[in-house]
Protein backbone atom coordinates (compact mmCIF):
# COMPACT_ATOMS: atom_id res chain seq x y z
CA UNK A 1 0.00 0.00 0.00
CA UNK A 2 1.38 3.36 -1.01
CA UNK A 3 0.42 6.85 0.04
CA UNK A 4 2.09 10.18 -0.50
CA UNK A 5 0.78 13.64 0.35
CA UNK A 6 2.10 16.52 -1.74
CA UNK A 7 1.08 19.75 -0.03
CA UNK A 8 0.70 23.14 -1.69
CA UNK A 9 4.03 24.99 -1.25
CA UNK A 10 4.30 27.84 1.23
CA UNK A 11 4.14 31.40 -0.05
CA UNK A 12 7.35 33.32 -0.54
CA UNK A 13 8.67 35.44 2.33
CA UNK A 14 5.35 35.82 4.15
CA UNK A 15 3.67 37.19 1.04
CA UNK A 16 0.83 35.79 -1.05
CA UNK A 17 3.23 35.01 -3.91
CA UNK A 18 2.96 31.29 -4.66
CA UNK A 19 5.84 29.48 -6.41
CA UNK A 20 5.08 27.38 -9.48
CA UNK A 21 4.09 23.95 -8.15
CA UNK A 22 6.04 20.89 -9.25
CA UNK A 23 4.79 17.46 -8.18
CA UNK A 24 6.88 15.25 -5.88
CA UNK A 25 8.67 12.71 -8.07
CA UNK A 26 7.67 9.40 -6.47
CA UNK A 27 4.04 10.50 -6.39
CA UNK A 28 4.20 11.56 -10.02
CA UNK A 29 5.76 8.23 -10.97
CA UNK A 30 2.94 6.31 -9.28
CA UNK A 31 -0.07 8.45 -10.21
CA UNK A 32 0.90 11.03 -12.86
CA UNK A 33 -1.09 13.58 -10.89
CA UNK A 34 -0.28 17.26 -11.47
CA UNK A 35 -2.49 18.79 -8.76
CA UNK A 36 -1.10 19.95 -5.42
CA UNK A 37 -2.39 18.74 -2.06
CA UNK A 38 -3.28 15.26 -3.31
CA UNK A 39 -2.56 11.84 -1.83
CA UNK A 40 -2.71 8.32 -3.15
CA UNK A 41 -2.88 4.67 -2.15
CA UNK A 42 -2.38 1.36 -3.93
CA UNK A 43 -3.70 -1.93 -2.56
CA UNK A 44 -0.85 -4.34 -3.25
CA UNK A 45 -3.12 -7.41 -3.07
CA UNK A 46 -5.93 -6.26 -5.37
CA UNK A 47 -3.94 -3.68 -7.43
CA UNK A 48 -6.69 -1.16 -6.71
CA UNK A 49 -5.52 2.46 -6.95
CA UNK A 50 -7.08 5.32 -5.00
CA UNK A 51 -6.55 9.06 -5.34
CA UNK A 52 -7.47 11.57 -2.65
CA UNK A 53 -7.97 15.21 -3.69
CA UNK A 54 -8.29 18.30 -1.50
CA UNK A 55 -11.79 19.56 -0.68
CA UNK A 56 -11.50 23.11 -2.00
CA UNK A 57 -13.31 26.22 -0.69
CA UNK A 58 -15.88 28.03 -2.82
CA UNK A 59 -13.47 30.93 -3.38
CA UNK A 60 -11.22 28.61 -5.38
CA UNK A 61 -13.70 28.74 -8.29
CA UNK A 62 -13.29 32.52 -8.53
CA UNK A 63 -9.51 32.74 -8.27
CA UNK A 64 -8.19 29.40 -9.51
CA UNK A 65 -10.82 27.77 -11.71
CA UNK A 66 -13.66 25.27 -11.72
CA UNK A 67 -13.90 22.90 -8.76
CA UNK A 68 -14.14 19.34 -10.05
CA UNK A 69 -15.50 16.36 -8.09
CA UNK A 70 -13.37 13.30 -7.23
CA UNK A 71 -14.87 11.35 -10.13
CA UNK A 72 -13.27 13.77 -12.60
CA UNK A 73 -9.81 12.98 -11.24
CA UNK A 74 -10.49 9.25 -11.18
CA UNK A 75 -11.17 9.41 -14.91
CA UNK A 76 -8.35 11.84 -15.67
CA UNK A 77 -5.65 9.77 -13.98
CA UNK A 78 -7.07 6.29 -14.58
CA UNK A 79 -7.38 5.29 -10.91
CA UNK A 80 -10.05 2.92 -9.62
CA UNK A 81 -11.48 5.24 -6.97
CA UNK A 82 -11.18 8.86 -5.84
CA UNK A 83 -12.19 10.58 -2.62
CA UNK A 84 -11.45 13.77 -0.72
CA UNK A 85 -8.34 14.00 1.44
CA UNK A 86 -10.43 14.46 4.57
CA UNK A 87 -12.00 11.05 3.85
CA UNK A 88 -8.68 9.19 4.15
CA UNK A 89 -9.24 8.00 7.76
CA UNK A 90 -12.68 6.54 6.98
CA UNK A 91 -11.62 4.91 3.70
CA UNK A 92 -8.59 3.36 5.35
CA UNK A 93 -10.45 2.16 8.41
CA UNK A 94 -13.41 0.75 6.45
CA UNK A 95 -11.33 -1.10 3.85
CA UNK A 96 -7.82 -1.75 5.14
CA UNK A 97 -7.98 -2.02 8.92
CA UNK A 98 -6.35 -5.47 8.90
CA UNK A 99 -3.58 -4.63 6.43
CA UNK A 100 -0.06 -3.29 6.81
CA UNK A 101 0.42 0.26 5.59
CA UNK A 102 3.69 0.67 3.66
CA UNK A 103 4.86 4.29 3.57
CA UNK A 104 7.66 5.81 1.53
CA UNK A 105 10.69 6.58 3.66
CA UNK A 106 14.31 6.36 2.62
CA UNK A 107 17.51 8.22 1.82
CA UNK A 108 18.37 9.86 -1.47
CA UNK A 109 21.97 8.84 -2.09
CA UNK A 110 22.72 12.02 -4.08
CA UNK A 111 21.38 14.68 -1.71
CA UNK A 112 21.50 12.69 1.52
CA UNK A 113 17.96 13.89 2.29
CA UNK A 114 15.21 11.54 3.44
CA UNK A 115 11.72 11.34 1.99
CA UNK A 116 8.99 12.36 4.40
CA UNK A 117 6.76 9.39 5.31
CA UNK A 118 3.03 9.82 4.81
CA UNK A 119 0.64 10.11 7.74
CA UNK A 120 -3.09 10.40 8.34
CA UNK A 121 -5.41 10.63 11.32
CA UNK A 122 -5.79 7.22 12.93
CA UNK A 123 -2.66 5.81 11.35
CA UNK A 124 -1.43 4.69 14.78
CA UNK A 125 -4.10 1.97 14.67
CA UNK A 126 -2.39 0.31 11.70
CA UNK A 127 0.77 -1.74 11.38
CA UNK A 128 3.13 0.63 9.55
CA UNK A 129 6.16 -0.47 7.51
CA UNK A 130 8.65 2.31 6.69
CA UNK A 131 11.46 0.12 5.32
CA UNK A 132 10.16 -1.95 2.40
CA UNK A 133 8.70 0.52 -0.08
CA UNK A 134 11.51 2.99 -0.78
CA UNK A 135 14.23 0.66 -2.17
CA UNK A 136 11.67 -1.25 -4.22
CA UNK A 137 10.20 1.80 -5.95
CA UNK A 138 13.59 3.48 -6.32
CA UNK A 139 14.81 0.41 -8.19
CA UNK A 140 11.68 0.30 -10.35
CA UNK A 141 12.26 3.93 -11.34
CA UNK A 142 15.70 3.01 -12.72
CA UNK A 143 14.09 1.04 -15.57
CA UNK A 144 11.93 3.12 -17.91
CA UNK A 145 8.73 1.99 -19.61
CA UNK A 146 8.10 2.54 -23.31
CA UNK A 147 5.85 5.51 -22.51
CA UNK A 148 8.50 7.06 -20.30
CA UNK A 149 11.10 6.62 -23.03
CA UNK A 150 8.81 8.32 -25.55
CA UNK A 151 8.51 11.36 -23.29
CA UNK A 152 12.26 11.40 -22.62
CA UNK A 153 12.96 11.29 -26.37
CA UNK A 154 10.64 14.23 -26.88
CA UNK A 155 12.17 16.41 -24.17
CA UNK A 156 15.63 15.49 -25.47
CA UNK A 157 14.65 16.64 -28.96
CA UNK A 158 13.41 19.96 -27.57
CA UNK A 159 16.52 20.31 -25.41
CA UNK A 160 18.77 19.56 -28.38
CA UNK A 161 17.02 22.18 -30.51
CA UNK A 162 17.33 24.75 -27.71
CA UNK A 163 21.07 24.18 -27.52
CA UNK A 164 21.48 24.52 -31.29
CA UNK A 165 19.48 27.74 -31.28
CA UNK A 166 21.74 29.23 -28.59
CA UNK A 167 24.77 28.03 -30.55
CA UNK A 168 23.55 29.81 -33.69
CA UNK A 169 22.89 33.13 -31.95
CA UNK A 170 25.93 33.49 -29.67
CA UNK A 171 28.51 36.19 -30.30
CA UNK A 172 31.09 37.94 -28.16
CA UNK A 173 29.63 40.91 -26.29
CA UNK A 174 26.45 39.05 -25.33
CA UNK A 175 25.79 38.08 -21.73
CA UNK A 176 25.52 34.52 -20.50
CA UNK A 177 21.91 35.03 -19.40
CA UNK A 178 20.94 35.84 -22.98
CA UNK A 179 21.87 32.29 -23.98
CA UNK A 180 19.81 31.01 -21.08
CA UNK A 181 16.87 33.11 -22.31
CA UNK A 182 17.23 31.81 -25.89
CA UNK A 183 17.17 28.23 -24.64
CA UNK A 184 14.21 28.73 -22.29
CA UNK A 185 12.21 30.46 -25.00
CA UNK A 186 12.81 27.67 -27.49
CA UNK A 187 11.90 24.73 -25.25
CA UNK A 188 8.77 26.50 -23.98
CA UNK A 189 7.63 27.97 -27.29
CA UNK A 190 8.23 24.83 -29.35
CA UNK A 191 8.01 22.06 -26.75
CA UNK A 192 5.67 23.25 -24.01
CA UNK A 193 8.44 22.92 -21.40
CA UNK A 194 7.20 25.45 -18.86
CA UNK A 195 10.19 24.88 -16.64
CA UNK A 196 13.74 23.68 -17.02
CA UNK A 197 14.84 20.45 -15.36
CA UNK A 198 17.45 22.34 -13.30
CA UNK A 199 19.02 25.78 -13.13
CA UNK A 200 20.73 26.35 -16.51
CA UNK A 201 24.52 26.59 -16.55
CA UNK A 202 25.64 29.13 -19.18
CA UNK A 203 29.34 29.48 -18.46
CA UNK A 204 31.88 31.46 -20.44
CA UNK A 205 35.65 31.56 -20.06
CA UNK A 206 36.77 30.96 -16.46
CA UNK A 207 33.21 30.27 -15.35
CA UNK A 208 33.32 27.00 -17.31
CA UNK A 209 35.55 25.61 -14.56
CA UNK A 210 32.73 26.05 -12.00
CA UNK A 211 30.85 22.76 -12.17
CA UNK A 212 27.45 24.08 -11.04
CA UNK A 213 27.78 27.67 -12.23
CA UNK A 214 24.51 29.55 -12.77
CA UNK A 215 23.24 29.48 -9.18
CA UNK A 216 21.94 32.57 -7.35
CA UNK A 217 25.44 33.70 -6.38
CA UNK A 218 26.73 33.38 -9.96
CA UNK A 219 23.63 33.94 -12.11
CA UNK A 220 24.91 33.59 -15.68
CA UNK A 221 25.73 37.31 -15.75
CA UNK A 222 29.24 37.56 -17.25
CA UNK A 223 29.83 39.31 -20.56
CA UNK A 224 31.07 36.81 -23.15
CA UNK A 225 34.52 37.64 -24.50
CA UNK A 226 36.09 36.90 -27.87
CA UNK A 227 38.22 33.78 -27.44
CA UNK A 228 36.13 32.34 -24.57
CA UNK A 229 35.31 28.66 -24.51
CA UNK A 230 31.65 28.14 -23.61
CA UNK A 231 30.02 25.44 -21.51
CA UNK A 232 26.22 25.29 -21.63
CA UNK A 233 24.50 22.65 -19.49
CA UNK A 234 20.74 23.04 -19.92
CA UNK A 235 17.69 20.80 -20.08
CA UNK A 236 13.97 21.19 -20.56
CA UNK A 237 11.38 19.47 -18.38
CA UNK A 238 8.18 18.00 -19.84
CA UNK A 239 5.55 16.37 -17.60
CA UNK A 240 8.29 16.26 -14.92
CA UNK A 241 10.67 14.30 -17.18
CA UNK A 242 14.12 15.80 -17.74
CA UNK A 243 16.49 16.55 -20.55
CA UNK A 244 20.11 17.18 -19.54
CA UNK A 245 22.48 18.06 -22.39
CA UNK A 246 25.80 19.90 -22.30
CA UNK A 247 27.55 21.54 -25.23
CA UNK A 248 30.92 23.31 -25.37
CA UNK A 249 32.24 25.51 -28.16
CA UNK A 250 34.19 28.74 -28.80
CA UNK A 251 32.18 31.93 -28.42
CA UNK A 252 33.51 33.29 -31.73
CA UNK A 253 32.80 30.08 -33.65
CA UNK A 254 36.41 29.05 -34.32
CA UNK A 255 38.49 26.75 -32.12
CA UNK A 256 42.09 27.66 -31.26
CA UNK A 257 44.62 24.83 -31.38
CA UNK A 258 44.60 24.51 -27.56
CA UNK A 259 40.81 24.48 -27.50
CA UNK A 260 40.80 21.77 -30.15
CA UNK A 261 43.05 19.49 -28.06
CA UNK A 262 40.97 19.91 -24.91
CA UNK A 263 37.65 19.58 -26.75
CA UNK A 264 38.74 16.56 -28.77
CA UNK A 265 40.02 14.87 -25.61
CA UNK A 266 36.62 15.20 -23.97
CA UNK A 267 34.86 14.07 -27.15
CA UNK A 268 37.16 11.04 -27.31
CA UNK A 269 36.16 10.20 -23.74
CA UNK A 270 32.46 10.47 -24.59
CA UNK A 271 32.80 8.43 -27.79
CA UNK A 272 34.84 5.69 -26.10
CA UNK A 273 32.31 5.32 -23.30
CA UNK A 274 29.28 5.31 -25.59
CA UNK A 275 30.86 2.67 -27.83
CA UNK A 276 31.61 0.49 -24.79
CA UNK A 277 28.22 0.80 -23.08
CA UNK A 278 25.93 -2.26 -23.10
CA UNK A 279 24.23 -4.54 -20.57
CA UNK A 280 26.74 -6.08 -18.18
CA UNK A 281 29.19 -3.16 -18.25
CA UNK A 282 29.98 -1.68 -14.83
CA UNK A 283 29.51 2.08 -14.71
CA UNK A 284 32.63 2.77 -12.63
CA UNK A 285 34.68 1.07 -15.36
CA UNK A 286 33.31 3.68 -17.75
CA UNK A 287 34.48 6.43 -15.40
CA UNK A 288 37.97 4.92 -15.48
CA UNK A 289 37.88 4.70 -19.29
CA UNK A 290 36.87 8.36 -19.57
CA UNK A 291 39.62 9.36 -17.16
CA UNK A 292 42.21 7.63 -19.35
CA UNK A 293 41.09 9.60 -22.41
CA UNK A 294 41.28 12.85 -20.44
CA UNK A 295 44.85 12.06 -19.36
CA UNK A 296 45.82 11.30 -22.97
CA UNK A 297 44.63 14.75 -24.02
CA UNK A 298 46.51 16.42 -21.16
CA UNK A 299 49.70 14.68 -22.28
CA UNK A 300 49.12 15.95 -25.83
CA UNK A 301 48.50 19.41 -24.41
CA UNK A 302 51.89 19.34 -22.69
CA UNK A 303 50.42 19.65 -19.19
CA UNK A 304 51.32 16.07 -18.20
CA UNK A 305 54.21 13.75 -19.00
CA UNK A 306 55.18 10.24 -18.01
CA UNK A 307 53.58 6.80 -17.81
CA UNK A 308 49.81 6.98 -18.11
CA UNK A 309 49.42 3.70 -16.22
CA UNK A 310 51.20 5.24 -13.24
CA UNK A 311 48.93 8.29 -13.49
CA UNK A 312 45.89 6.01 -13.41
CA UNK A 313 47.14 4.34 -10.22
CA UNK A 314 47.13 7.67 -8.36
CA UNK A 315 43.79 8.74 -9.89
CA UNK A 316 45.32 11.85 -11.45
CA UNK A 317 42.44 12.17 -13.92
CA UNK A 318 40.06 12.75 -11.02
CA UNK A 319 41.60 16.17 -10.41
CA UNK A 320 40.83 17.30 -13.95
CA UNK A 321 37.39 15.63 -13.97
CA UNK A 322 36.29 15.69 -10.32
CA UNK A 323 32.64 14.89 -11.06
CA UNK A 324 31.07 11.59 -12.01
CA UNK A 325 30.83 10.51 -15.63
CA UNK A 326 27.04 10.58 -15.54
CA UNK A 327 23.90 9.66 -13.65
CA UNK A 328 20.51 8.03 -13.96
CA UNK A 329 17.93 10.39 -15.45
CA UNK A 330 14.15 10.43 -15.61
CA UNK A 331 11.60 12.22 -13.45
CA UNK A 332 14.56 13.73 -11.60
CA UNK A 333 17.62 15.01 -13.43
CA UNK A 334 19.78 13.06 -10.98
CA UNK A 335 17.36 10.15 -10.83
CA UNK A 336 17.16 7.70 -7.95
CA UNK A 337 18.55 4.19 -7.58
CA UNK A 338 22.28 4.84 -7.66
CA UNK A 339 23.37 3.21 -4.42
CA UNK A 340 20.54 1.02 -3.18
CA UNK A 341 21.00 -1.79 -0.63
CA UNK A 342 22.43 -4.90 -2.26
CA UNK A 343 24.26 -3.01 -5.00
CA UNK A 344 27.94 -1.95 -5.13
CA UNK A 345 28.87 0.92 -2.83
CA UNK A 346 30.62 4.19 -3.61
CA UNK A 347 34.41 4.06 -4.21
CA UNK A 348 36.20 6.72 -2.16
CA UNK A 349 38.88 7.77 -4.66
CA UNK A 350 39.39 11.03 -6.63
CA UNK A 351 36.77 11.22 -9.39
CA UNK A 352 35.24 7.86 -8.45
CA UNK A 353 33.81 9.20 -5.19
CA UNK A 354 31.55 11.48 -7.23
CA UNK A 355 30.20 8.71 -9.49
CA UNK A 356 26.45 8.57 -8.86
CA UNK A 357 26.16 4.81 -9.27
CA UNK A 358 28.47 1.80 -9.35
CA UNK A 359 25.84 -0.51 -10.81
CA UNK A 360 26.06 -2.83 -13.79
CA UNK A 361 24.22 -1.49 -16.82
CA UNK A 362 20.93 -3.15 -17.83
CA UNK A 363 18.43 -2.66 -20.63
CA UNK A 364 16.06 0.33 -20.31
CA UNK A 365 18.27 2.24 -17.91
CA UNK A 366 18.60 5.90 -18.92
CA UNK A 367 21.88 7.64 -18.11
CA UNK A 368 23.80 10.75 -18.99
CA UNK A 369 27.31 10.45 -20.41
CA UNK A 370 29.13 13.65 -19.45
CA UNK A 371 32.93 13.61 -19.38
CA UNK A 372 34.75 16.87 -18.81
CA UNK A 373 38.17 18.46 -18.46
CA UNK A 374 38.56 21.51 -16.21
CA UNK A 375 41.34 23.74 -14.96
CA UNK A 376 40.13 24.50 -11.43
CA UNK A 377 42.55 26.52 -9.30
CA UNK A 378 41.94 24.57 -6.09
CA UNK A 379 42.44 21.21 -7.85
CA UNK A 380 45.55 22.46 -9.63
CA UNK A 381 46.97 23.61 -6.28
CA UNK A 382 46.40 20.12 -4.85
CA UNK A 383 48.23 18.51 -7.76
CA UNK A 384 51.23 20.82 -7.46
CA UNK A 385 51.45 20.36 -3.68
CA UNK A 386 51.36 16.54 -3.80
CA UNK A 387 54.68 14.93 -4.87
CA UNK A 388 52.92 11.72 -5.96
CA UNK A 389 50.96 13.82 -8.49
CA UNK A 390 53.26 16.72 -9.32
CA UNK A 391 55.96 14.43 -10.72
CA UNK A 392 53.72 13.95 -13.77
CA UNK A 393 53.08 17.68 -14.24
CA UNK A 394 54.74 20.42 -16.24
CA UNK A 395 53.91 23.05 -13.62
CA UNK A 396 54.74 26.03 -15.83
CA UNK A 397 52.47 24.70 -18.58
CA UNK A 398 49.70 23.84 -16.12
CA UNK A 399 49.72 27.35 -14.68
CA UNK A 400 49.15 28.75 -18.16
CA UNK A 401 45.63 27.28 -17.96
CA UNK A 402 44.56 29.14 -14.82
CA UNK A 403 41.41 31.04 -15.78
CA UNK A 404 41.05 29.01 -18.98
CA UNK A 405 37.82 27.32 -17.90
CA UNK A 406 36.86 23.86 -19.03
CA UNK A 407 34.94 21.65 -21.45
CA UNK A 408 32.09 19.25 -20.74
CA UNK A 409 29.96 17.27 -23.19
CA UNK A 410 26.79 15.45 -22.19
CA UNK A 411 24.49 13.05 -24.00
CA UNK A 412 21.36 11.31 -22.69
CA UNK A 413 21.28 7.63 -23.64
CA UNK A 414 19.07 4.56 -23.24
CA UNK A 415 20.76 1.23 -22.60
CA UNK A 416 19.49 -1.27 -25.18
CA UNK A 417 19.97 -5.03 -25.52
CA UNK A 418 23.13 -4.53 -27.59
CA UNK A 419 24.41 -1.03 -26.79
CA UNK A 420 22.76 2.37 -26.44
CA UNK A 421 20.19 4.61 -28.10
CA UNK A 422 21.48 8.20 -27.97
CA UNK A 423 18.52 10.57 -27.55
CA UNK A 424 20.60 13.74 -27.91
CA UNK A 425 20.96 15.42 -31.29
CA UNK A 426 23.49 18.27 -31.24
CA UNK A 427 26.67 18.99 -33.22
CA UNK A 428 29.61 17.21 -31.61
CA UNK A 429 32.65 17.17 -33.87
CA UNK A 430 34.80 20.28 -34.24
CA UNK A 431 33.85 20.46 -37.91
CA UNK A 432 30.11 20.19 -37.15
CA UNK A 433 30.27 22.90 -34.50
CA UNK A 434 32.19 25.38 -36.63
CA UNK A 435 29.84 24.73 -39.55
CA UNK A 436 26.64 25.22 -37.56
CA UNK A 437 27.99 28.35 -35.86
CA UNK A 438 28.80 29.75 -39.31
CA UNK A 439 25.19 29.21 -40.42
CA UNK A 440 25.38 25.68 -41.76
CA UNK A 441 22.41 23.30 -41.64
CA UNK A 442 22.02 20.90 -38.79
CA UNK A 443 20.26 17.51 -39.41
CA UNK A 444 18.31 15.45 -38.76
CA UNK A 445 14.74 16.55 -39.40
CA UNK A 446 12.55 16.13 -36.37
CA UNK A 447 11.42 12.56 -35.90
CA UNK A 448 7.65 12.07 -35.97
CA UNK A 449 7.65 9.68 -33.04
CA UNK A 450 8.77 12.10 -30.31
CA UNK A 451 6.32 14.69 -31.67
CA UNK A 452 3.46 12.34 -30.80
CA UNK A 453 4.37 12.67 -27.11
CA UNK A 454 2.50 15.98 -27.09
CA UNK A 455 -0.72 13.99 -27.56
CA UNK A 456 -0.21 11.41 -24.83
CA UNK A 457 -0.25 11.55 -21.07
CA UNK A 458 2.25 9.69 -18.90
CA UNK A 459 0.39 6.41 -19.16
CA UNK A 460 -0.20 6.38 -22.90
CA UNK A 461 -3.86 7.42 -22.83
CA UNK A 462 -4.89 9.84 -25.55
CA UNK A 463 -5.43 13.41 -24.31
CA UNK A 464 -7.70 16.01 -25.76
CA UNK A 465 -6.10 18.89 -27.63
Amino acid sequence: MLKRICMIPACRNDTDHEPLFRQESYFHWAFGCAEAGTAGAIDIDTKKSILFIPRLPEAYAVWMGKIEPPSTFAKKYGVDEAYYVDEIPKVMQDNYASKTVHVLYGKNTDSGAYSKPASFEGMDKFTVDKDTLHPVIADLRVFKTKEELDVLRFVNQMTSEGHVEAMRQIKPGMYEYQLEAIFKFHVYMHGGCRRTAYTPICASGPNAAVLHYGHAGAPNDREIKDGDIMLLDMGGEYHCYAGDITTSYPANGKFTEEQKIVYQGVLNAMTSVEQAMKPGVVWTDMQILASRRILEALIELGVLHGDIEEMMKVYLGGYFMPHGLGHFMGIDTHDVGGYLPGYPERIDKPGLRSVRTARELKENMVLTVEPGMYFIDSEMDKIIADPTLSKFVNVERLNQFRGWGGVRLEDNVIVTATGIDNMSSVPRTIEELESVMAGGAWPPARDAKPELCRNFDMWGAATKQ
